[in-house]
């Protein structure tokens, strides 16, 4: 898994929720905006990897398998 993807998956844990908005991940990529490209890939890995799975509006929730990777209950 790319750093960015491991960041990312992070920041459920440390935000304590389930489900987050795209606009709350882009703050992994900084305020570069090209670099929020790289987010929506970080993203799609996590989706691919079965971490993660679109909830519609911008949205990402943890699937079992996201809450077992961060170690959430």
């Amino acid at each position: 898994m790319q750093p960015l993807s491991q960041r990312v998956l992070q920041m459920f844990k440390d935000m304590k929720s389930d489900a987050l908005d795209l606009h709350v991940m882009f703050e992994a990529a900084g305020n570069d905006p090209a670099k929020r490209q790289n987010v929506l890939d970080a993203v799609e890995e996590l989706q691919r990897e079965g971490l993660v799975v679109a909830r519609g509006s911008d949205f990402y929730a943890l699937t079992a398998k996201g809450k077992q990777a961060i170690g959430k209950p």
